[in-house]
């Protein structure tokens, strides 16, 4: 039997799907390289990656048609995206001083107010009552013990919520204000069946002079508080019934408007 000679043929692999397959991952590298950069743009080198961009999707060479090629990022950051530290330095420096200048009218506004309180406090002769006085933490009203309170009680006299009242009136502004209202004594202890130290009786004194503010309805209580501190923060020496007296105070301060509390 004759036997039949097959001729070897050579195989060859179909490579043609590599040249698609090539051009695809190089769109898909430009399209991460633009989606990193969109989170810190430069316009000038947002347009020079977009006018990249559009070369590969106009028909730019593929990975197999094209020399091999490096990206030289610039030091410091990625392909030389990242933000200028000297453009963010300048913006802070302007939000910076846009702060100042909006904090120095409202101090000017804060200077206003006090100007019409004090008018008030000569008009009545309260002087020897009532001070105020410009701080870094806002205007601050300082009103004696004697003007409010007996010796050693909380609840206010007649004159006081007189006095209440009329302060109320000056506290209304547009925007509202924060205000906090503190209470202070003298270090001479206390112990009653009503208040067992300074602290409670300075906190009570406090707290009844601010309700007698918010019966004005043109406030808003939300923006209130109220404190005791005691005999521990004096404005002057406890060793003199002069400086006791000035210890024994209520105190109202009116906070700038970009002060939160």
């Amino acid at each position: 039997m004759r036997k039949k000679r097959h001729e070897e043929h050579e195989e060859h692999v179909d490579e043609s799907w590599l040249i698609p397959y090539a051009d695809m991952l190089t769109l898909l590298l430009a399209l991460f390289i633009v989606l990193f950069a969109a989170s810190t743009v430069d316009v000038k080198k947002y347009e020079a990656i977009t006018k990249s961009f559009e070369e590969v999707l106009n028909g730019g060479t593929g990975i197999m048609e094209s020399e091999p090629s490096t990206m030289q990022p610039q030091e410091g950051s990625f392909v030389g995206l990242e933000e200028d530290p000297e453009e963010h330095k300048e913006e802070e420096k302007e939000e910076h001083e846009e702060s100042e200048e909006e904090l120095e009218r409202d101090l000017n506004k804060l200077e206003k107010l006090k100007d019409r309180i004090d008018a008030y406090i000569g008009k009545q002769d309260l002087d020897a009552f009532l001070q105020t006085k410009l701080t870094e933490e806002g205007l601050l009203i300082t009103i004696k013990e004697a003007a409010l309170f007996q010796s050693g009680k909380a609840n206010l006299t007649g004159d006081a919520k007189e006095l209440a009242k009329e302060i109320s009136s000056l506290l209304v502004t547009d925007p509202p204000r924060r205000i906090t209202v503190t209470g202070h004594t003298d270090n001479r202890p206390i112990k009653t069946s009503q208040y067992q130290s300074n602290w409670h009786l300075s906190s009570e004194r406090a707290l009844n002079f601010m309700t007698e503010l918010l019966k004005n309805k043109n406030l808003k209580p939300e923006l209130y508080s109220f404190t005791g501190y005691g005999e521990y923060r004096p404005i002057d020496t406890n060793k003199t019934d002069a400086g006791r007296a000035k210890n024994r105070r209520v105190e109202v301060l009116i906070l700038p408007y970009n002060v939160e509390n």
